[in-house]
């Protein structure tokens, strides 16, 4: 069987390496699958999961954004922040919601607005996947 090489990656370093059938990802013009001799692409990424599925069951990863690169037998995720979904805390993930609404309440100019609009874009991304996990326990 043939297997794409997935490289996950941040500016914290590597959080994930090695061999996948398939790799799923929330890229800006939606959610995208890609299997070995995919099409090569490159394409933003949403705050979202990252799914690599393999011969030892499937691993989730959020990324915060970035840029996803597919080439024919290798796909590389370069996120702004990334983590295994397996640590993500849910109690910090609701305070930076609630701190992102509460800058959103009281932002001043466009630049707030703006960057406070993506934070909770963020939060809620992040509080969607923890979501998603509990369910499937």
């Amino acid at each position: 069987m043939m297997e794409l090489n997935v490289d996950i990656v941040s500016a914290e370093g590597e959080i994930y390496s090695g061999a996948a059938e398939m790799v799923f990802a929330s890229a800006e013009m939606g959610e995208v699958g890609i299997a070995p001799r995919h099409a090569p692409l490159l394409t933003r990424l949403k705050a979202g999961e990252v799914r690599v599925k393999n011969d030892a069951g499937e691993q989730s990863f959020f990324v915060s954004g970035g840029i996803l690169e597919v080439q024919p037998y290798q796909v590389t995720v370069m996120a702004d922040t990334a983590s295994r979904a397996a640590d993500l805390d849910e109690a910090a993930a609701l305070e930076a919601k609630k701190r992102a609404e509460e800058a959103l309440a009281n932002q001043n100019s466009e630049v707030d607005l703006a960057m406070a609009q993506a934070e909770l874009a963020e939060a809620a991304a992040r509080l969607h996947l923890l979501q998603k996990l509990k369910s499937k326990r």
